[in-house]
């Protein structure tokens, strides 16, 4: 299966990547998918899977669009 990503902002930097595409076996998570690709890079991650904020245990599909990216505040 493959899966297209994106990453966002300090993610981005720390990665050295805006996007990459990964090949997957099984049915994996985005846990899964986090723990292969950056799972290092510290533990306040949110993701989107197709445009749409997604849990870590969500399964994904061939094709999915996976975002990263850290937790947003503002004043």
């Amino acid at each position: 299966m493959r899966i297209h990503i994106r990453y966002f902002a300090s993610l981005r930097e720390r990665l050295g990547k805006a996007v990459e595409t990964v090949d997957l076996q099984g049915s994996p998570s985005v846990q899964d998918l986090w723990a292969q690709v950056g799972g290092d890079v510290g533990a306040l991650v949110l993701a989107a899977v197709n445009h749409e904020y997604a849990p870590f245990a969500q399964r994904l599909q061939d094709g999915d669009e996976v975002a990263f990216f850290p937790p947003v505040t503002g004043g």
